[in-house]
């Protein structure tokens, strides 16, 4: 199988990612379904020649990495192709690998769906926004075009931390400085603390992954900066449980009051399968308000979804509200509003 040729071909169909795995012909997702690319069953040998192919179009990063470590993340660009992140990884003893494809361009977030809501966040001058949503959910593009409107329109140092990278951003109003993990830093954690000495006003940090790196996100936000970053939670009041549930019990009331003070706002994203076999964005945004506030402060978590729910301000909506609109504009089928929604009893009833 010719590597480039597999590559080409996903761009064209507009695959979303590369399936690289012994035991199957090699595959496309698109949308929600798989597709076999031919009909040649890959052999362990076939998995290992076909990544050692791609290690072979980064920028002299070695495949023994993932001999090492069983699992390697990293990016690659092919001119005039696309750009690519690998997740490859050992299974049954062979190489395997998924392939995100990224396109050399910004994302358009009219194309996208992402809601002007979203994109206002970056007027923020500090505090900290968090994208959040199950794996392929969108959360990198989303943030790609929070990062970009910024660039495009203020004059800001904006660091990004990536593992790996995704959208290059060129220079534009702002300066941007983008880091990989793995590649321009050893690590999330030495990778923010040596950011703050940066002079950023803007930092994007990938994923807060464990207590050190979510207590420097914390304390970044508190002293003036704009931190965005993501979880892999579903749900506003699901994401403060988990950042709180990373302290021990001792610390969860100061951590509490902390958040309280520099959340500005948590997004949280599903990508939903469309009536037409295509893709579409649903979103729930829970914007920082006095009761919001509180109820954080006050450890009244299980609380969010109501206020959520009955703001009156047009740029709070719930994952329901927000998926029943685009029920009722006959995007998505009552199936798909039901199987999504975090009621699925209530939204059955609406329908």
């Amino acid at each position: 199988m010719e590597l480039l040729t597999l590559l080409k071909q996903a761009v064209q169909i507009q695959a979303s990612d590369i399936f690289i795995i012994a035991g199957r012909p090699a595959a496309f997702g698109i949308n929600y379904n798989i597709e076999n690319y031919d009909e040649n069953v890959l052999n362990p040998n076939n998995t290992k020649a076909l990544i050692e192919g791609i290690y072979g179009l980064t920028n002299g990063r070695k495949s023994t990495i993932l001999e090492e470590r069983w699992n390697d993340d990293f990016s690659f660009t092919v001119k005039g192709i696309s750009r690519f992140r690998v997740s490859a990884y050992i299974q049954r003893g062979s190489y395997a690998a998924v392939i995100r494809v990224i396109s050399f361009e910004m994302p358009d977030p009219n194309i996208f769906g992402i809601p002007d809501s979203i994109l206002k966040l970056t007027e923020q001058k500090k505090g900290l926004v968090i994208v959040t949503g199950s794996a392929g959910s969108g959360k990198s593009t989303t943030l790609a075009c929070m990062i970009d409107k910024i660039n495009r329109e203020q004059k800001k140092h904006i660091i990004t931390l990536e593992d790996p990278l995704e959208y290059l951003h060129s220079h534009k109003k702002s300066i941007v400085s983008q880091r990989e993990i793995g590649s321009d830093a050893s690590d999330y954690l030495s990778a923010l603390k040596s950011a703050l000495r940066q002079r950023p006003d803007v930092i994007l940090l990938g994923e807060m992954r464990d207590i050190e790196t979510i207590s420097i996100a914390l304390t970044a936000a508190e002293t003036g900066h704009m931190i965005f970053s993501t979880l892999h939670t579903v749900g506003a009041a699901n994401t403060i449980d988990r950042i709180l549930d990373v302290f021990t019990s001792g610390q969860r009331q100061q951590i509490a009051v902390q958040l309280s003070l520099i959340l500005e706002a948590v997004v949280s994203q599903q990508l939903l399968p469309t009536v037409d076999g295509k893709m579409v964005l649903a979103t729930e945004i829970m914007k920082m308000s006095p009761a919001v506030r509180n109820l954080i402060r006050e450890n009244k978590i299980h609380q969010l979804d109501n206020v959520i729910q009955s703001s009156q301000d047009k740029d709070m909506i719930s994952m329901d509200s927000s998926i029943w609109k685009l029920y009722q504009e006959g995007k998505i089928s009552a199936e798909t509003a039901v199987e999504f929604s975090a009621n699925q009893e209530m939204m059955r009833k609406k329908i």
